[in-house]
Formats: structure tokens, sequence, C-alpha cells
């Protein structure tokens, strides 16, 4: 969706129907980096006790993604790799960072909130999308792909005690597993989409703004971010019923516009957003960062929070 609207809004009229087309259209329209920029603001009526791990979707997946490496697909147009990367033996998209996800901090933005710092949690949309839009010459090799990976700020409950855990060394069995519900959340939503950006409109954030309170209306038993899960799950299984002999799919390869048409009724307020932002905006206002590409904002040691890569 977000694709299709930076072409419309640039003159190119092109309607991609396969992978090699959409990753054609990328290349095209100039797109460097795909995060999935996600905000979580709710916000319980209660404090967080010490010793509770709290989550909005799942604690124990939570926790189980914060301590996994963090993955990424590496774009072309990056000018350094990692000096904590490391490739897959298999595969050419992927690439993963040494440490904890949880550990491993990326600039992004979001419509509501503006710019925030996200942990790069592995995710594995950042695979799928990075291979989905990689063009290759007829000799095989690689002359595009976009660098794609999550960018996740949690609820505050969730960023504090994943913080207390940490300071336990991860040691999940010391703490109480607490799933907030909607019942225990008064306030706030959950920005779940896409920023993409390098391209001739600088960049465009498409996705789901989906208040507590929305939530509540559409399905009074979920949290934004569960309901904005699980309508994900019930377009792929609509899709799955009405196209039963397609095989296995990666999601990049189903039908996008069907499975809107189901999930579109749960996500609140959905669309593109236009943003002039850059990770370089309001950069070495009170420390001289050694490491800024001021060449081109979208290259990933701008867009991690590290003095150095």
């Amino acid at each position: 969706m977000a694709l299709l609207q930076i072409a419309r809004d640039t003159g190119v009229n092109k309607v991609p129907t396969n992978k090699e087309e959409w990753a054609s259209l990328s290349q095209e329209l100039g797109v460097k980096i795909i995060h999935i920029a996600e905000r979580d603001s709710q916000v319980t009526h209660r404090p967080r006790p010490n010793g509770e791990l709290h989550s909005t979707w799942s604690v124990e997946g939570y926790f189980c993604e914060s301590i996994q490496p963090a993955e990424l697909s590496f774009g072309t147009h990056e000018k350094t790799f990692p000096r904590d990367g490391h490739k897959h033996e298999f595969g050419d998209a992927g690439i993963y960072l040494e440490g904890k996800s949880i550990e491993v901090n990326v600039r992004s933005w979001t419509p509501g909130f503006g710019a925030y710092q996200g942990y790069l949690i592995p995710h594995n949309e950042a695979m799928t999308i990075g291979e989905y839009f990689s063009v290759k010459n007829d000799k095989g090799e690689l002359v595009y792909r976009p660098t794609c990976h999550f960018a996740y700020q949690p609820c505050d409950n969730a960023i504090l005690s994943m913080s207390e855990v940490a300071g336990k060394n991860y040691n999940l069995e010391k703490f109480k597993i607490k799933l907030l519900q909607n019942a225990d959340i008064e306030d706030g939503m959950d920005e779940l989409g896409v920023l993409v950006a390098g391209h001739q409109k600088n960049a465009i954030w498409w996705g789901s703004q989906l208040s507590i309170h929305e939530a509540k209306k559409i399905s009074p038993y979920n949290s934004a971010t569960t309901l904005q899960v699980v309508c994900g799950v019930l377009g792929g299984v609509v899709y799955a019923i009405e196209n039963p002999n397609q095989g296995f799919l990666e999601c990049e390869e189903m039908d996008h516009t069907k499975v809107m048409d189901v999930i579109s009724p749960y996500l609140g307020k959905i669309g593109g957003h236009y943003t002039d932002w850059t990770p370089l905006v309001d950069r070495g206002a009170y420390c001289d960062e050694q490491l800024i590409d001021r060449e081109d904002p979208w290259q990933f040691c701008n867009i991690r929070y590290l003095n150095r890569i």
C-alpha cells in the first residue's frame, strides 16, 4: 500500500502483480529502507510493581524475541557493514548482530508520536521483505535490495519491566508474568506500520493507528496490540480458505488487497503519512558523534544508536 501511494504521488503508473514487478517498482522509486515501525503508547491504570514482566501481546513472546540476536535484511545502498554483523551460511538477504536484540536501539518514526527509539527485534518479515524486494541481474548478481528491519518501542510498562529483567541477567523464572489486557489499559494506542524511506518523497509511514478505546468497541476482550495481531491471523486464514491450492506462501506472496479487505475493519485509522523526518534531525546538539553520514541519511549507521559501527 505504501509503495503504491508513493508511485501514484510521483507519477509512476505501475501496479505490480508478481515478485519481480514489486522489486522493480521499489528499485525505480529509490526506496532505501523499510522499517516495520511500531510505537505502543498504551498505559495502565496502576503503576507496574517490581518483579513483574509486562506485555500488551505476549509476555513469553516479548521475552524470547528480546534475548535473540537482532536480524535485518542488509541493503545494497549501505556503505559500511556492521562491525558486529554476521552473515548466515544460507541465503543472502539477512544478517544478524551480536548480543541481544533488546540491546540494539534504532531510530524510526510514526505519525502520532514522531521520532522514537525502538528495539531492533527479530521478525520473519524483515527477512522475507528484504528477499522479496531484491533485484538480481541475468548473472544472478544482486543489484538492489532495501535495508529492512523492525523498530519496536513497546509500551512503558514493557520497557521498564524488561529493563528490570536485564538487571537480573534475564532470569525469567524470577518474575511474575503479566499480560496487560483491555481491563488493565486505560489509554493510549498502538501505531503499527511500515516506514518506507529514501525515495523522492523522503519517507512515508503507512499502517494502523488503533487506540485502546477503539479496540474495546471493536472487540471487547482485546488490547489494541492483540487486535492488530489477531486480525492479521484472520486475514491469513481467510486467504488460505479462498486459495486452498497455492501451497506454502510467505506473506509478501499473498494478494495484499484481499487481505486488507478482511482486516481493515479491525485496524482503526489506516493510511499513509508523509514526513520530512530523517535520522539526522536534531543530531549533534550535545554530543559530537563520530559516525554520521550526512550525504545519505538512510545509512544504517545513522539509524542505529551507536557512536561507532
